[in-house]
C-alpha cells in the first residue's frame, strides 16, 4: 500500500457486514473500505447496528497495522448520531475523514412498496446520513474530506425500489449541499455510487430478482466491494485534494454506456 491516509482520523458509519450463511460471502462496501484505509495508514472508528460485525471489521483494521475501535450504533436515531461522533472524537482524537454506508432497500414496485417501507429506507438512508453530517461536519478538522456510499440507483433506474432509487438520488443532493457548506473551512464531500458489487447485500438483492444477475454491465462482470474501497480512499486522500461535490460512478460503465 501506498500510505495514502497516514495519520488521518476516519469514522466509518455502517462499517460492518451483513450476515449471512454463505461461508464464501465477501465482504461488504463499508467494510472494505475501512480495511483499505487501515492498510493505507487510517486511524479507523467504525459503528455499525451489530456490534459484533463492527468489532470485526476493527479486527481486521488492527490486522492491516493499523488502531481501530468498534461501537454498536444506530445511525438513524438522533441521540445515537450524535453519540456516535462524540465517541469517535474521543477514541481517534479528532475527525478529519468520514465513511457513510448505512442503507436498506425494501418493497418493490410502487405497489409493492408501503408508507412503512418508504419511511424505514428513508430513515436510514437519508435521515442517517443528515444525522451524521449535521453532528461531524462542525467538529472535523479543516480540510477534511466524507464520502457517502450512495448507489447507480440514484442515477438511473433499475431497482425496482422506488423508495431505495429515491433516497440514493436524495444522498446525492445532500452531499453537494454539505460540500457548499465544508468549502468554507476547505472541507471535501463527494459520493462514491457503485453499481452491481458482489457483496453479500448484493447477492440478496439477487436472490429477490434473479434478472439482476443478468444485468448487461458494459465491462461485462460485477464489481469488488475492494473496488468501492479503493475509489473512497481515493476521495478520503490529498490525491483528491481539488475534487468536492461530485458523484464517482463504480459501475463498470452502467449508468453511462448503456
Amino acid at each position: 500500500m501506498t500510505a495514502l491516509l497516514e495519520g488521518r482520523r476516519l469514522l466509518v458509519v455502517g462499517g460492518g457486514t451483513r450476515p449471512t450463511a454463505d461461508p464464501g460471502a465477501p465482504m461488504g462496501n463499508g467494510r472494505a473500505i475501512a480495511v483499505r484505509a487501515g492498510a493505507e495508514g487510517a486511524s479507523v472508528a467504525v459503528t455499525d447496528l451489530s456490534g459484533d460485525s463492527a468489532e470485526h471489521t476493527a479486527e481486521l483494521v488492527r490486522e492491516t497495522g493499523s488502531p481501530a475501535w468498534a461501537l454498536e450504533a444506530d445511525a438513524s436515531d438522533p441521540e445515537s448520531a450524535d453519540a456516535t461522533v462524540s465517541w469517535a472524537m474521543e477514541v481517534l482524537g479528532g475527525i478529519d475523514a468520514l465513511v457513510l454506508n448505512v442503507g436498506i432497500g425494501l418493497g418493490t414496485g410502487m405497489e409493492g412498496t408501503s408508507l412503512h417501507h418508504w419511511d424505514a429506507v428513508m430513515a436510514v438512508n437519508l435521515r442517517a446520513h443528515f444525522l451524521t453530517l449535521k453532528a461531524a461536519l462542525p467538529q472535523m478538522s479543516e480540510g477534511f474530506s466524507a464520502v457517502l456510499v450512495s448507489s447507480v440507483a440514484g442515477l438511473r433506474p433499475g431497482s425496482w425500489l422506488p423508495a431505495y432509487d429515491a433516497s440514493k438520488a436524495g444522498q446525492i443532493g445532500l452531499m453537494r449541499h454539505a460540500a457548499k457548506e465544508a468549502a468554507r473551512r476547505r472541507g471535501r464531500v463527494n459520493v462514491v455510487a457503485p453499481g452491481l458489487i458482489d457483496t453479500p447485500l448484493g447477492r440478496d438483492a439477487t436472490s429477490g430478482r434473479p434478472g439482476r444477475a443478468r444485468t448487461p454491465v458494459p465491462l461485462g462482470r460485477q464489481g469488488r466491494a475492494e473496488e468501492v474501497a479503493a475509489a473512497a480512499v481515493f476521495l478520503l486522500s490529498d490525491e483528491s485534494s481539488y475534487i468536492t461535490g461530485q458523484v464517482l460512478a463504480v459501475d463498470g460503465g452502467l449508468s453511462t454506456l448503456l
